[in-house]
């Protein structure tokens, strides 16, 4: 078998390579973040056609590590991590949802939702979750003293972490903000046996103890700060391209929090074109939360100045990040492809994912800031009706109860509920059944 390699370099190009064995998140001549390098000589010595033959006879396989569709790809993503460390929930090949109906009332003919919250813990996380705690159970595996894997989460991250490390026998702990994430999502980490601290702050303030903890050499950092995380999140690139026929999509839409997805979806796309599977780059772009919009922000100085703030309260509580740690990556990926970043308000977001919800999915609400974007960049003739768009759909709509239950319910603030569907309570009478239902379709 060809030997593949990848190391962590600086993102500024600074001197030096670490082994990806190093408990290393900062360039130590710059201090910034480093992103993990694969071997494209060695890579290339595998044709485009036939990786993408094995990618093929990979995909959806019953056989492991192979039924993971992170670890199906397993030479572009961590090639160091041997099968028997592999820690895997069947993360990966989630659907690619043919939106005909929402791309019909939008003006679009080619509109896709990418499921990445059709996963084990219901979110996007758990295609890097798998890598960084595989990863960690190597390192333990060749001796390293590691007490605990840690992170800052405004709920999927501790979802997903906790599930892996479960699964791996590793100790987990989560720092997430006090009252700020919904129900469902405390209650995972908290199933899955996470110590689990809720701290009276928002996400940058339990982000800013985690960075902390970190420095311990015993202390494993799980947040995209720690850019291991990335490499399982760009094979959404991977697959979308994939389950396009090898076709590329002229759209790619993100929501945006603390940055990590966007610069990881980008990083997927540059692989593909740099090996040969592809020819040209889709346009990215970044959804924000009106609430939450630093990156925005910047993008109207055309990237000039970047300013953290704080984040204020929004139904897409899992952007709610004024201090995105992976800024720069992702303003390097966005200007490599063209990209746009937009932003909506709290009503644009919550009707988005209700429109959507009418079309047959179930949205979170982040996936409805990625949703009224779209619509906006359609409404602004930016993207054309013809163009092929993928909307990247972040977490299971499942997880976020509250939100659609207030919606229907017409108690969102600042919300005017265009799509509310409530409960019709009448007797129990054939005819008052009958009657109800004629009226509706009349309607």
């Amino acid at each position: 078998m060809q030997n593949y390699t990848a190391r962590y370099h600086c993102i500024n190009n600074c001197p030096g390579a670490y082994s990806l064995d190093a408990i290393i998140y900062h360039c130590p001549t710059c201090g910034d973040l480093l992103e993990v390098r694969h071997d494209l000589e060695a890579l290339k010595q595998t044709s485009a056609t036939a990786w993408k033959e094995i990618f093929a006879r990979r995909y959806k396989s019953t056989t492991w590590p192979d039924d993971s569709g992170i670890w199906g790809k397993k030479e572009w993503v961590n090639p160091h991590v041997a099968n028997e460390n592999i820690v895997s929930l069947g993360e990966g090949a989630t659907h690619l949802f043919r939106a005909n109906r929402f791309g019909k009332w939008i003006g679009l003919e080619n509109l896709w939702i990418k499921q990445c919250g059709n996963s084990h813990s219901g979110s996007f996380k758990d295609l890097g979750m798998t890598v960084l705690v595989s990863q960690v159970k190597q390192m333990i595996a060749n001796g390293a003293n590691i007490r605990a894997v840690v992170c800052a989460s405004t709920g999927d991250t501790s979802a997903s972490l906790a599930a892996y490390c479960a699964a791996a026998n590793i100790p987990a702990v989560v720092l997430l903000p006090k009252n700020k994430i919904s129900a469902a999502q405390l209650i995972q980490p908290i199933a899955n046996g996470a110590l689990t601290l809720a701290l009276d702050t928002d996400f940058d303030g339990c982000m800013a103890i985690v960075k902390e903890l970190a420095k311990r050499p015993d202390i494993y950092l799980a947040n995209s700060m720690n850019s291991l995380r990335l490499e399982g999140q760009k094979t959404i690139s991977i697959e979308i391209t994939q389950q396009l026929g090898w076709q590329i999509p002229d759209w790619v839409i993100v929501p945006g929090g603390n940055l990590g997805n966007i610069s990881a979806i980008g990083r997927g796309f540059l692989m593909l074109r740099d090996l040969g599977l592809i020819d040209r780059l889709p346009r990215l772009v970044c959804a924000q939360a009106e609430k939450a919009n630093p990156l925005y922000e910047s993008y109207q100085t055309g990237f000039r100045e970047f300013h953290p703030k704080r984040a204020e309260p929004t139904a897409a509580s899992a952007i709610q990040i004024g201090h995105p740690v992976s800024v720069k990556k992702a303003i390097a990926m966005l200007q490599e492809f063209t990209g746009i970043v937009e932003q909506t308000n709290e009503d644009e977001l919550a009707n988005a994912a209700a429109l959507g919800d009418k079309a047959g999915l179930f949205n979170c609400p982040h996936t409805g800031v990625a949703l009224a974007a779209l619509l906006k960049l359609v409404e602004r003739g930016e993207i054309k009706r013809s163009e092929r768009v993928v909307v990247i759909s972040t977490a299971n709509g499942l997880k976020f109860p509250e939100f659609k239950i207030r919606y229907h319910q017409e108690q969102l603030n600042e919300v005017i509920s265009r799509y509310k569907n409530a409960p019709v309570e009448i007797p129990a009478s054939l005819e008052k059944v009958m009657e109800t239902i004629a009226s509706r379709q009349t309607m």
